[in-house]
C-alpha cells in the first residue's frame, strides 16, 4: 500500500510526521526508547494531546510516576492535560505493607492479576484511539522469568490495537537489562539520544512503511518538543524558467558571459574584506528590481554593519528590507544544529518564495555544524534549493591574501556550477583588488582578471587586466611594451 495514501495519526510535532511520511500507521505498535532524559514522556505527551484535539479516547497508562507528578511535568512544557485519561499503575504508598499478605501466591502472581485486569476493564469500557504506556518493562517484575514477560508483552500489545488502539511505549533498558525483545515485538522503533550538543532522533524500524532515514535534531522546549528533519534533495524538481541573472554590474556579466544562472550555486571566495559580501549583495540588488525576494544568512557580521556598509556604497538595503525583498537574518552558529538551520532556510524558501539565499560565510556554517561533516550538509541544502529553482550564493573566506590560490578550505569547490573569486594585487606600491571567474558549467565565462574597486558609487570593475601578469601566484608584474 502506498505510504501516501495510507491513513495515519500524526504525532503532534510537524517534523516528526515528516520522518514518519505522514505520521503512525494506525491500530500498531511502537516503541520509544532512550536513556532518562531524553524526551520520551514528552514525545507520549505530544502524541495523545494530538488525539485529544481530534477528539479521540487516549489513554495514558502510567507505571512509573504517579500521575499527579506527570501531570504536573506535563503543565510544566505548556500540555494541556484535560481530555487525557490516565490509568495509574505506578507503585503507591503501601506497596511494601501488602506484599506481607503475599503467602500463598508470589508477589508477582498477585500483582500481575491485578493489573492485567485493571488495564482490560480500562480499555474495554474507553475503547481508546490512542495509548501511551510509560514503561512497559515494569511489566519485567510482574513476570517470573523472561519468557513469561515476553508473552505477557506481546499479548498485552496485541490486546490493545485489536481493539482498535495506536500504541507508544517507552522502555527502561541498560547493558545489564536490555530490551531486544521488545525492538522483535513492536512495528516501530524510535531512538532518542542527547549528547554534548543537543539531542536526536532515529527511526530503525517502520513497519508497512518508508520513513526518513539517519539522526533528526531534536529540542525540548517549554512548548514541548521541536524535531527538525535532515534536509535532503526534493525528489521531484520544481518547475522554473532557466534564465540567467544579471548582476547589475556590465563588467561582471561580461567575466561571466551574461550572468548566473537561475538555480545554481555560486562560490564567491576570497580572502577578508576583500569584498565577497558586497558582490554577492549586489545580485541580490538587481533581484530586488525585479521584484524577487532574496535572504542573507549572516553567521560573522552584525545586521547593523551589514545595512551600514551596504548603505555607504549605493546599495539600497534598507529599502529593499523595508520592501520585504530582502531579508537579513543573523545566525548565532552554535544556537543551531545543521538541521535546524536547514529547516530555517527551508521556510524561507517555501514559505515567502525567495529566489536567491546566500550564506556569509561557510567558515560561520561549518562552526554551527559541531564537528558535522560540513561537505555532506552543504550538499543536501545546496541540492535542495537549486533543485527548487533558488539560486544559492556562497561566501568562502580563504585564509592566504597573497601565494598559491585555494578556493575553498574545506573542499566544496564540486558543489559550485559557477566560482568567482577575489584576490588581492600590489601594483606600483598600492594595494588593489581583482575579480575573475574559475568555473561556469552551463556557459563559457571570459577567462581574463579585471580590476574590481568598492566605491561610494557602488562597484566598479575596469577592463581585463591585460599588462599584469602573476596575480594568481602573489607576484604580481607590469608587462607593458
Amino acid at each position: 500500500m502506498s505510504s501516501k495514501k495510507m491513513e495515519r495519526l500524526s504525532s503532534g510535532i510537524p517534523g516528526f510526521d515528516e520522518i514518519l511520511m505522514g505520521g503512525f500507521v494506525p491500530r500498531r505498535s511502537y516503541l520509544l526508547r532512550g536513556l532518562p532524559g531524553t524526551g520520551k514522556t514528552a514525545l507520549g505527551m505530544h502524541f495523545l494531546t494530538e488525539g485529544v484535539k481530534n477528539n479521540e479516547k487516549v489513554l495514558f497508562i502510567n507505571m512509573g510516576e504517579p500521575t499527579a507528578q506527570v501531570i504536573s511535568n506535563a503543565r510544566n512544557m505548556g500540555f494541556e492535560t484535560e481530555g487525557i485519561n490516565f490509568l495509574d499503575l505506578s507503585p503507591d504508598e503501601d506497596f511494601f505493607a501488602k506484599q506481607e499478605a503475599y503467602d500463598i501466591f508470589s508477589p508477582a502472581e498477585v500483582e500481575r492479576e491485578t493489573t492485567t485486569s485493571q488495564i482490560t476493564e480500562k480499555v474495554q469500557s474507553l475503547k481508546p484511539v490512542r495509548v501511551f504506556l510509560d514503561p512497559i518493562t515494569q511489566f519485567r517484575y510482574l513476570s517470573t522469568d523472561e519468557f513469561q514477560f515476553r508473552k505477557q508483552a506481546l499479548s498485552f500489545l496485541r490486546f490493545l490495537t485489536d481493539n482498535g488502539a495506536t500504541v507508544l511505549f517507552t522502555s527502561e533498558f541498560s547493558d545489564h537489562d536490555p530490551d531486544d525483545d521488545l525492538q522483535f515485538m513492536c512495528d516501530g522503533i524510535i531512538n532518542l539520544d542527547f549528547f554534548k550538543d543537543g539531542r536526536s532522533l532515529a527511526v530503525s524500524k517502520f513497519r508497512g512503511s518508508g520513513f526518513r532515514f539517519g539522526f533528526h535534531s531534536m529540542r525540548i522546549t517549554r512548548q514541548g518538543v521541536k524535531i527538525y528533519p535532515r534536509l535532503r534533495p526534493v525528489v521531484t524538481e520544481r518547475e522554473f524558467i532557466q534564465e540567467t541573472i544579471s548582476s547589475g554590474v556590465p563588467e561582471i556579466d561580461e567575466l561571466l558571459h551574461g550572468g548566473i544562472e537561475r538555480g545554481t550555486t555560486t562560490i564567491i571566495s576570497g580572502p577578508s574584506g576583500v569584498g565577497k559580501t558586497t558582490v554577492g549583495i549586489q545580485f541580490m540588488k538587481e533581484a530586488a528590481g525585479r521584484g524577487e525576494r532574496s535572504v542573507v544568512y549572516t553567521f560573522e557580521e552584525s545586521k547593523e554593519n551589514l545595512i551600514n556598509r551596504c548603505e555607504s556604497i549605493n546599495i539600497p538595503i534598507k529599502s529593499m528590507i523595508k520592501t520585504g525583498m530582502l531579508a537579513v537574518v543573523p545566525v548565532e552558529p552554535l544556537r543551531y544544529s545543521p538541521e535546524e538551520f536547514a529547516q530555517l532556510v527551508r521556510k524561507e524558501v517555501d514559505g515567502n518564495d525567495s529566489k536567491i539565499v546566500m550564506i556569509d560565510s561557510t567558515s560561520g556554517y561549518t562552526l554551527s555544524l559541531r564537528g558535522k561533516d560540513p561537505v555532506s550538509n552543504l550538499h543536501a541544502m545546496a541540492k535542495y534549493l537549486t533543485r527548487s529553482g533558488v539560486t544559492v550564493i556562497l561566501i568562502n573566506e580563504v585564509e592566504n591574501i597573497s601565494g598559491e590560490i585555494k578556493v575553498t578550505e574545506i573542499g566544496i569547490s564540486y558543489l559550485a556550477d559557477n566560482i568567482m573569486f577575489l584576490r588581492y594585487f600590489e601594483t606600483s606600491g598600492e594595494l588593489r583588488k581583482s575579480i575573475g571567474v574559475l568555473k561556469k558549467r552551463l556557459s563559457d565565462f571570459e577567462k581574463s582578471l579585471r580590476e574590481v574597486r568598492i566605491t561610494q558609487y557602488g562597484i566598479r570593475v575596469g577592463p581585463p587586466l591585460k599588462d599584469i601578469r602573476g596575480i594568481l601566484s602573489g607576484t604580481p608584474e607590469n608587462i607593458k611594451n
